[in-house]
């Protein structure tokens, strides 16, 4: 785990080590604003996702700076769901399109349309660093 002391020292680092941000809300906000299940997750091998807390929400800098602002979709009168909820559902996501990816990566013996390979575990410690 690493500590920053702003959220711009927060995006500073991800971007120094090549990670795409995504921040989440139930209101458009950010400059690239996508549904939950039709966003494509496992085009940045390094993601990092962002959520704010369920009373004010992430900050407006944090959106600023994000690559895009993902919103789960919800009927009724509901308009956010707790954090856990939330992370809960959106990590879902995330993670069943990239074993999907991984799946017809591997079943096809040969690299797609990525050089490389999604990650599977960041287990490097510079990964951290």
């Amino acid at each position: 785990m690493k500590r920053f002391d702003s959220t711009d020292d927060c995006f500073d680092h991800l971007e120094k080590n090549n990670f795409r941000s995504i921040v989440t809300s139930p209101h458009v906000k950010g400059q690239v604003n996508l549904i939950l299940h039709e966003g494509d997750y496992t085009e940045p091998a390094k993601l990092a996702v962002w959520f704010g807390n369920e009373r004010r929400g992430i900050s407006e800098r944090a959106v600023e700076r994000s690559d895009a602002c993902v919103s789960i979709p919800m009927f009724g009168m509901i308009e956010s769901l707790n954090l856990g909820t939330s992370s809960g559902i959106v990590l879902y996501e995330v993670t069943k399109q990239r074993r999907e990816y991984q799946s017809k990566y591997r079943k096809r013996g040969k690299r797609v349309a990525r050089e490389v390979p999604l990650p599977t575990v960041m287990d490097r410690k510079e990964d951290f660093a």
